[in-house]
This record gives C-alpha cells, structure tokens and sequence, in this order.
C-alpha cells in the first residue's frame, strides 16, 4: 500500500517555506501534519498516494472476513474496512515525522562527544519539538480504533440476530413443507413470505435424516 512517506512530508515543509509560512521546527512540524489531518479524519478515504486497486483488495478482504448479507451490513463493513484503512497511515505517518526531525535537528547538541548519548538526544528533541503532532496521531489512533470495534460489534450483533431468524424461519419452513407433503399438497415457501426455496428445504431434510441416521441431533443453522 502507498502511504504518506517522509518524502511527502518533507515536500510539505518546502512548499511551507517557499510560500513564506512558519520557519522554526514548531511551525514546519505543524505544516507538515497537514496532510494527516484530512488523511485520517477527512470525508475522502482515498488519498492522492494511495493505489485504488490496493484499497479495492482491503474491501475485498473485509467482505470474504464478515461475509455480509444485507444493505446494512455492507455498509458497516465498507465502514471498518474505511478505518482499518486509516489506521494503516498511523505507523509511517509516525516515522515520517521522525525522519524529518531527524532531517531538521540533526545537527543539534554537538558539544556532546558521545554518539549514543548525542542520538538520545536528538531522539528527545524530535519528540518534544513534534510533540503535538505525535499525540494528534495517537489520539487518532485511538479514535478509530474506538469506532472500528464499536461497528464490528454492531455488525456481529446484527448478523446474529439475521442468523438467528433465518434459522426459526427455516425450521418453520421444513415443518410447513411436510405437512403439506403428508397432504399430498403443493407448497410454496413464498406463500409463507420464506426467502428459501423447495430445493434449500429438501436439502436441510436430507441433512436432517443423514444426522438421525448417524444418532446426531439435527440443528437448523
């Protein structure tokens, strides 16, 4: 997947500077978590630097996960793969910030001797100077996974309640088809407002008598 880079921050910068915007770290870092805002909070889900087909394999997935079966649960499944897609930025939008403090204040503390020490430094400066911005995306983080798992709740929910009806409705189904079979009658499951057809029904018959036969309890599932 196509993310935002450091290149991409560090673009962001220039073009701050070139249009005499902020100068100092503060500002730049600013300026440069732009991008991060619209990316992760934004109506758009597609950036300019994310690849379609990518993302259209990501829905893909999500769908083969949670095999969803009506208009609601669609769309509570294009809902979380939209998340999962916005959480995939966390990780190199963090690094990309790192990588450009580490660009802009790498030349900082050299009166330190040791370079281990030196780096630690530059470490803790990068993130006290980024600060904000390393929070907003933590904070983010936070925020979509919080409404990630409040939608796959949502949608487990509502797929155990369809499962739940389709399978009293199929086992009134079976019962409806043979007493009209005992009659010698014709049935029509959409008479009965059934989504299944004959053939689902028999079929269930049949896996209903192969379990008998085996000394299994039958479940309508």
């Amino acid at each position: 997947m196509t993310t935002a880079s450091a290149a991409q921050f560090a673009a962001n910068r220039t073009n701050a500077q070139s249009s005499q915007g902020p100068t100092t770290p503060e500002g730049k870092a600013k300026s440069s978590m732009n991008a991060v805002k619209t990316g992760l909070t934004g109506r758009t889900v597609l950036l300019p630097s994310d690849a379609a087909a990518i993302y259209q394999q990501h829905l893909d997935s999500h769908s083969k996960q949670f095999a969803p079966a009506t208009d609601e649960e669609k769309s509570l499944v294009q809902t979380i793969a939209d998340f999962e897609w916005r959480l995939l930025r966390i990780m190199p939008l963090e690094a990309g910030i790192y990588a450009i403090g580490m660009r802009e204040l790498a030349s900082m503390f050299p009166e330190e001797s040791n370079p281990l020490t030196r780096a630690a430094l530059i470490q803790a400066q990068i993130f006290l100077t980024y600060r904000k911005d390393l929070t907003n995306l933590s904070l983010q983080e936070r925020r979509l996974r919080n409404q990630r798992d409040t939608d796959i709740a949502q949608l487990e929910k509502l797929q155990s309640e369809r499962r739940t009806k389709q399978a009293a409705d199929l086992k009134r189904a079976i019962a409806l088809y043979k007493s009209a079979q005992q009659r010698n009658i014709s049935f029509d499951p959409a008479a009965f407002g059934f989504v299944f057809s004959v053939q689902e029904i028999e079929v269930h018959i049949q896996r209903e008598q192969a379990l008998a036969a085996l000394g299994i309890t039958p479940k309508v599932a």
